[in-house]
């Protein structure tokens, strides 16, 4: 059985009905699922453990390489691996990363280590504005030192561990995302002002949020690794 393209399983997106009431759609065609119900005889598979199948498939290192040229230019190849056990690992792992990554804000915080600039019981509201994280300085020729992070003046990162920087989302490390976007930016051309410190006070209440929320990103990264690399070969595709 070939690789099928992702436009054959999902269906288009629900809309508001005349009504005005929304109207849940399956994400998930009849066409696409009975292509893997042909698949695997015998076996019961739902239209939501194909989903997380294809979830976990897409995370697959050897998924990316083997379909790197396709990727980059158009929607992704879907292919059935071989066999049921293979499928049920996949569709596991997808429903595992999906929760995690999802519910990534309730994670528990990583325990990497501070070094601050005073005691933290002297510390104010204003002692946790972030303006933009950066990387310590590198040593042995290094330009960057990723295991430490400058927070603000008074607040500095140590002990992250640099596996967490392999989780990339779009080019980039999942960490060195939340660095950029937890920051005060100024749009060139408008002038309109970016503070990640607005939304940590007003609207989640906590002036530590951007803090907490790069420990949960570490967590998010390590054990997002984890799964990833307890996934089964691609190996061949099911006849």
């Amino acid at each position: 059985m070939s690789a099928r393209n992702q436009g054959d399983f999902f269906a288009d997106a629900a809309f508001p009905q005349a009504s005005g009431a929304p109207k849940r759609r399956e994400a998930i065609t009849d066409a696409g699922l009975q292509h893997f119900l042909n698949a695997y005889p015998g076996e019961t598979i739902s239209k939501e453990d194909l989903f997380y199948y294809i979830y976990g498939l897409l995370h697959s290192g050897d998924y990316r390489a083997r379909y790197a040229d396709n990727l980059s230019k158009e929607l992704p190849r879907i292919p059935a691996v071989r066999l049921a056990a293979d499928f049920w690992a996949f569709s596991k792992a997808g429903r595992a990363l999906g929760d995690l990554h999802v519910g990534y804000e309730s994670v528990k915080p990583y325990p990497v280590e501070f070094e601050l600039a005073k005691p933290y019981e002297e510390f104010t509201v204003a002692d946790y504005r972030v303006t933009q994280m950066k990387f310590a300085k590198g040593t042995n020729g290094e330009k960057y030192d990723k295991a430490t992070v400058i927070y603000n003046p008074f607040i500095t990162i140590t002990g992250i561990p640099l596996e967490a920087y392999d989780y990339i989302v779009n080019g980039k490390s999942a960490l060195e995302w939340v660095m950029e976007r937890q920051a005060v930016t100024t749009h060139k051309e408008s002038g309109i002002v970016n503070d990640a410190n607005d939304w940590a006070n007003e609207t989640m209440g906590n002036p530590a949020y951007p803090l907490e929320l790069f420990q949960r990103v570490i967590t998010v990264s390590l054990e997002t690794m984890r799964i990833v690399r307890s996934l089964p070969p691609l190996g061949e595709f099911a006849a």
